[in-house]
């Protein structure tokens, strides 16, 4: 399985990684990794932009792994059931 994409998250600057991400999407072979280690929580925004990145690499056939994610981003990404759309990784 080859990793096309690894990108760091930057957490003031969520939604444009994401979108960046989403963009590399095209290029990706069969997932792609975003490293949440620096991001401490999420806002509206930032689930949205998430939620968009899901769909287009479900569209696309490609597994948007999380790795790093801190226990609270995971339990609001739960609270919000976008946890079913990712992969994650310690």
């Amino acid at each position: 399985m080859a990793i096309a994409v690894w990108k760091k998250i930057d957490e003031e600057s969520i939604v444009p990684a994401l979108e960046q991400a989403g963009e590399k999407l095209d290029s990706a072979a069969d997932q792609v990794v975003l490293d949440f280690s620096s991001v401490r929580r999420v806002d509206k925004g930032a689930l949205q932009a998430m939620e968009g990145l899901s769909r287009v690499a479900d569209e696309k056939g490609v597994r948007v792994v999380l790795c790093g994610v801190n226990v609270h981003v995971y339990k609001v990404l739960k609270l919000v059931k976008l946890t079913s759309r990712f992969s994650f990784l310690s």
